[in-house]
């Protein structure tokens, strides 16, 4: 007999399921939600961070790395949509594959992994939104602009201990409120500013290219300060895991097949098609950023495009550029926070989380109330946690989901070998599926050990509230003791 939190449950297709939510992403729609997502805080504020803290100017390559490891989990992920295309993510995939405990284990990962990355995207916006207004002569009290007690420069020159990231929460309920007037609506809207970012990086790119000075890619590896993570090999895989951040935006995807016409379809290609236009930006743009600003510079810095933009001295394009990327970071946060209510919405769906999380509104259809408390929770995060610890726990919790998502495609491979499948990985049952497990493994192994006590401590609570609530409220085990059997 199988054991109750090792059962799994049978995803049948959204056409049998009436989940109440309206089908409104077609494939350009999600990839321009993949694309908005994965083009934002880890472009516009890691790249500089991930440099001047771990890898230097071959920060280039910790991104070719996450891009490669990456895309083994964007084949698996695109397999595993285009056969299981319901709502949940790597959650879904999980509970069909792995079974239940599995499933929560990831469930609960990409609970701190959307809510953290929230509050990652939105201290970001922050420092943009601030340098933004600077220029027009409006200064955010510095206080304002980062977590308690880090120290900041007041206009008068003395140093004073920080009291909130005031902006970065406030960005937070503004997008929340859009998202519960209605998916379609805030669908429109993410992919009009999806597409000002593009014209952002592109202008950025042109504009930039004639400043770069070769000098700043020397030394291209710089040498370990003696310390794992501080620059050299070990640098760079340290800034590879924190690069993880970026495709964030694969999972995300994967997320809204309940949203989405012809998932079967469409889901497959626009992971993929997501993913491949994300690599390629990213180590465009990384390679232009670091040749016109001296990583060093950058090693504080939450907005290093603002900084690359004033040392061009072109005014009137540095101001475009701060707006374009300011209204950027809308399609970051539409993404986490939509993920973030759907992985909510499936959980309490089966009963593992409560019942409150899976209201819809009556007039709009969206579930309002997870969308409210993880704006809530966010806030809180975004308000008083440095944006590098952020981007590390973000970072990991993709890295994990990554891992499990490759072995369900392998357990399903054997456990329903008949299923039809609209895209299917290449290679057989095992080998695209183990080459992203040893390579997400590899990157994972290369964070702190902060960051992996982190994410211990938030799995042991998950433990907690499962065994205490989860596994006794679960529909499928339910279901199953009525039935007398396994499902």
């Amino acid at each position: 007999m199988t054991l109750p939190f090792w059962q799994t449950k049978q995803v049948p297709p959204p056409e049998s399921q009436n989940s109440g939510l309206k089908r409104v992403f077609g494939p350009w729609r999600l990839i321009a939600m993949g694309v908005g997502v994965t083009v934002g805080t880890g472009l516009f504020s890691l790249t500089g961070v991930a440099a001047g803290q771990n890898a230097g100017p071959a920060v280039i390559i910790s991104f070719l790395i996450a891009a490669i490891a990456a895309s083994f989990a964007g084949l698996c992920y695109a397999e595993l949509a285009g056969m299981l295309p319901s709502g949940g993510s790597a959650y879904a995939y999980a509970y069909a594959g792995l079974g239940e405990i599995v499933a929560w284990i990831i469930g609960w990962d990409l609970i701190l992994e959307y809510t953290v990355g929230a509050a990652a995207v939105a201290s970001s916006a922050s420092g943009y939104i601030a340098s933004l207004l600077k220029g027009w002569n409006l200064i955010i009290d510095p206080r304002l602009l980062a977590p308690p007690m880090t120290d900041v420069v007041m206009p008068d020159g003395h140093t004073a201990h920080a009291w909130c990231n005031a902006p970065g929460m406030l960005l937070l309920f503004i997008i929340t409120l859009m998202l519960m007037r209605g998916t379609n609506f805030s669908v429109r809207l993410n992919s009009l500013v999806v597409l000002v970012k593009i014209l952002v990086i592109v202008g950025l790119i042109i504009v930039c290219t004639p400043f770069v000075d070769t000098s700043n890619f020397h030394p291209f590896i710089p040498a370990n300060t003696g310390k794992f993570g501080e620059f050299g090999i070990s640098g760079i895989m340290r800034a590879a895991g924190m690069a993880f951040f970026a495709y964030v935006g694969i999972d995300i995807v994967s997320t809204a097949a309940q949203d989405t016409k012809n998932p079967q379809r469409n889901m497959p290609i626009g992971i993929l098609g997501s993913l491949l236009t994300c690599a390629v930006i990213y180590v465009v743009f990384s390679t232009i950023l670091l040749g016109v600003v001296d990583y060093r510079a950058l090693a504080h810095d939450p907005s290093p495009v603002a900084t690359a933009m004033d040392k061009i001295h072109m005014p009137w394009m540095a101001v475009l550029v701060k707006i374009g990327i300011t209204f950027g970071f809308i399609s970051v946060l539409f993404g986490l926070l939509i993920g973030q209510s759907r992985i909510a919405m499936n959980m309490a769906d089966d009963g593992l989380l409560p019942p409150f999380l899976a209201r819809l509104h009556k007039g709009t259809s969206t579930p309002w109330t997870a969308h409210i408390i993880t704006a809530a929770t966010a806030a809180v995060l975004t308000g008083c946690v440095p944006i590098a610890t952020l981007g590390e726990m973000t970072s990991i919790g993709t890295l994990l989901a990554f891992v499990i998502v490759c072995a369900g495609v392998t357990a399903l491979r054997f456990r329903a070998p008949e299923a039809p499948r609209s895209f299917q990985v290449p290679g057989g049952p095992f080998a695209v599926p183990l080459l992203g497990i040893i390579s997400c493994g590899i990157v994972m192994g290369s964070m702190s050990p902060l960051t992996w006590m982190r994410l211990i401590l938030w799995l042991a609570v998950g433990f907690c509230v499962y065994f205490a609530y989860g596994i006794r409220k679960s529909r499928l085990r339910n279901n199953s003791t009525k039935q007398g059997g396994n499902l």
